[in-house]
């Protein structure tokens, strides 16, 4: 990680200094803060130290920038400043941030370097370091692609560290003494004879004294709470049910809304009828939205959802494949060179290797459905415009972009309108979508006065989503001995950036390294290697699903990877570790093995799988036992390592893995979408089935700290969980399954 380097108080630099790229934007710019957004309408006694620090009578408040939808980002990241303020995190109020761009996310763009994660060489870290240039510049504050943690580790460390000098220094002047002479603990100043004064005392004088040039970052042997379970700071709330998620906001006075638009996804709503829905009980209104479709107010949401069901449209048609099977036939008909996307890998003479072994090539093709994202708390927000002011109470992973959004389609200026981040109840990247704000607002702007909340039935949310891509991979692969000498990679999906990026407004040039992602960075090395992308055209809109293009393109790989270990007649484990040289990802996949018991006398009918995939920097390794039982495959246990670099909380680390292996197992199991007459056809969990209790296996962690740097863990352990199980379920069964869901195959219980 770059080094934030001095700062000032009044010029706080928010994200770390991209030197390489400091000249192109103009380095002055790029160093210039953006306002602390917390000195806007400050209460009398308030003091914001930094955008992260507020200090008042009460007590001090930690500001999280990141939204929290069950990953324990609120705890985290609060962590890191409390362990510079030396403060316990128990101790402190935590709040989100406002939407604003000082809370910018400078690490999101590191995974677009053209760089394998694997790389640290200086031309590497250069390119990272130098994406935090634009992101400064767009100043957008998201949540997603395993981000929150690496973008905040320095950063928020800081402005904590910061907050404690301004503290110290304060203490100083008031007592007289030297600031060498204090030192500060659970939220106080203490002199040498053992004087105490408490952060709320000084905070008002801390806020008027400027910073020395140099504050200095702890050590990690002085951490106290970094690297140790910490519980979480919303644990009672949520425990309680007292919690507010958005579905949860009440106002006074407030009305209820549902909505109904086409079912031909982005096509417009031609005309409807009402007549029978807007007599019905409750019912208040019934609002166009726009072209697209209605809304239903009413009194409570279930009279909304009642009388939205008696509505007759007219909807227009989409251009976009109309089947399933069409959508595929789509991706297969994109491996051209017309429309390749990418050439992200390309070692050694893969086609000379592939001429030479003729027949003794192995040919394979395999495919990922469109997968929801299926949040357990359906969408939804409140607004209310009033006095030519806006308020929104809303879960989402991108306040900027939320703010933006109300404002364009409000027509009131952004320093109007407030936008409240709640929990989420599940995000996924659904959250990074604005279609369900952009609703509310447009249903508040037609109720000028009143207070309205606007819930999606799930059976709207299911079948409005923004999906997982469908994809389609084809692998050439020849061994030699028990290795690999050639490997030819190409896959075809739709591009998650275009479809995802042009709902928002914004075009981005160039390839969508997302297609490739979890191939072309993998830690293999084979000397003839290429990875190719091509891009489908857009039609149904896809977008960001857990682990984004890794998702599929795990199960892809490390599937293909076991095919050839087998045809090789090579242990799997034994080969894969054969074509990794980078320390960190071997010590991973040695450790998994060694948890495992791999190599022991298998019993019958029982199998165990391997599969090595590196997603958002992070190596994991998951290796998963099976049994196949007269009724069908049964998942015992699943072990899983990964190395995050610095692991900042091990408990929740431990929780965000073992969700994401039985959200990666539910996707292998029984994830898919299907589109019949342009319209998809889950609308529930009864079609769209979750993995359940009795199906959940035991999962055994081990976290390790080998790698170049820190990373973040929410994603990463998503896609070894297919290639894993697929590969325990040929271990057991001999059936080699290359599509998902894999319950078209095989049954579960």
């Amino acid at each position: 990680m770059s080094t934030l380097g001095k700062i000032t108080r009044r010029a706080f630099v928010i994200g770390s200094a991209a030197i390489a790229g400091g000249v192109l934007f103009g380095v002055y710019k790029y160093k210039q803060p953006y306002p602390n957004p917390l000195e806007k309408g400050l209460a009398q006694g308030d003091t914001a130290l930094t955008p992260y620090v507020l200090i008042n009578a009460t007590g001090v408040t930690i500001i999280v920038p990141r939204a929290e939808m069950g990953q324990g980002v609120k705890t985290t990241l609060a962590a890191l400043v409390a362990e510079e303020l030396d403060i316990d995190v128990q101790n402190v109020k935590v709040e989100h941030g406002v939407p604003s761009n000082a809370y910018f996310n400078a690490a999101v763009l590191e995974e677009g370097v053209p760089f394998p994660p694997q790389d640290d060489s200086a031309m590497a870290n250069m390119a990272r370091n130098f994406m935090h240039v634009p992101a400064k510049f767009f100043g957008v504050q998201v949540t997603g692609g395993s981000s929150s943690t690496v973008d905040a580790f320095e950063k928020m460390r800081m402005a904590g560290a910061t907050a404690r000098e301004a503290l110290l220094l304060a203490a100083s002047a008031k007592l007289n003494l030297p600031k060498n002479t204090l030192r500060t603990d659970n939220g106080e100043v203490i002199t040498k004879d053992g004087q105490r004064i408490s952060y709320t005392e000084l905070a008002s004088l801390a806020a008027s004294i400027e910073l020395p040039d140099d504050v200095k970052l702890k050590p990690r042997s002085q951490w106290k709470q970094i690297g140790r379970p910490v519980p979480r700071v919303d644990m009672v709330e949520k425990c309680t049910g007292t919690a507010t998620f958005g579905i949860d906001v009440l106002q006074n006075e407030m009305l209820y809304a549902t909505v109904k638009v086409n079912p031909n996804l982005g096509a417009k709503c031609n005309s409807y009828k009402a007549n029978n829905a807007v007599n019905m009980k409750g019912v208040k209104a019934i609002l166009p939205l726009g072209d697209i479709g209605v809304a239903v107010v009413a009194t409570n949401t279930w009279y909304a959802f009642k009388a939205s069901e008696k509505i007759e449209f007219d909807w227009a048609k989409t251009d976009y494949a109309q089947t399933t099977d069409a959508l595929f036939a789509s991706a297969i008909a994109a491996f051209t060179d017309e429309h390749q996307d990418s050439q992200m890998r390309s070692d050694g003479d893969v086609e000379a290797i592939l001429g030479q072994a003729g027949d003794a090539t192995i040919h394979r093709e395999y495919r990922a459905p469109l997968l929801a994202h299926a949040t357990m708390e359906p969408m939804n927000a409140t607004a209310l415009m009033k006095n030519g002011e806006l308020d929104v109470w809303v879960g989402t992973q991108m306040a900027t972009y939320a703010l933006s959004e109300a404002s364009r389609v409000s027509g009131i200026a952004k320093e109007n309108i407030r936008i409240h981040t709640t929990y989420l109840g599940g995000g996924f990247g659904r959250r990074l979508e604005m279609d369900f704000i952009i609703y509310a607002v447009m249903v508040a702007k037609q109720l000028e006065g009143t207070p309205v909340k606007v819930t999606w039935t799930r059976e709207e949310d299911m079948t409005h989503d923004s999906y997982r891509p469908f994809a389609v991979a084809r692998f050439e692969g020849v061994t030699d001995g028990d290795s690999v000498s050639a490997l030819d990679v190409k896959i075809s999906s739709p591009s998650v950036m275009e479809s995802q990026m042009s709902r928002l407004g914004v075009s981005i040039p160039g390839p969508d390294s997302t297609i490739v992602q979890a191939l072309w960075d993998q830690a293999y090395i084979i000397e003839n290697y290429r990875v190719t992308g091509y891009r489908v055209p857009m039609g149904i809109p896809v977008s960001s699903w857990r682990s984004v293009g890794a998702s599929q393109n795990g199960f892809f790989n490390e599937s293909m990877i076991d095919e050839l270990a087998i045809k090789a007649n090579a242990d799997p484990i034994e080969m894969r570790l054969g074509l990794v040289t980078h320390q960190p990802t071997r010590n991973v996949l040695q450790t998994a093995a060694k948890m495992a018991n791999w190599g022991r006398e298998i019993p019958p009918k029982h199998g165990l799988g391997v599969a090595l995939v590196t997603s958002f920097g992070v190596p994991v390794a998951e290796i998963i036992e099976v049994v196949n039982t007269p009724r069908g495959i049964k998942i015992l246990n699943v072990y899983v390592v990964a190395d995050v670099g610095i692991a900042i909380d091990p408990l929740n680390i431990e929780a965000q893995l073992i969700s994401a292996v039985n959200f990666g197992l539910a996707a292998a199991m029984m994830g898919e979408i299907t589109l019949l007459n342009g319209k998809v056809q889950q609308t529930n969990f009864h079609s769209y089935d979750a993995i359940r209790m009795h199906q959940s296996p035991v999962i055994h962690t081990k976290i390790l700290e080998n790698g170049e740097r820190i990373r973040g863990i929410g994603e990463p352990g998503t896609p070894p969980a297919a290639p894993a199980l697929a590969n325990a379920i040929f271990a057991a069964t001999g059936m080699r399954i290359r599509e998902m869901p894999f319950n078209k195959h095989i049954q579960f219980v």
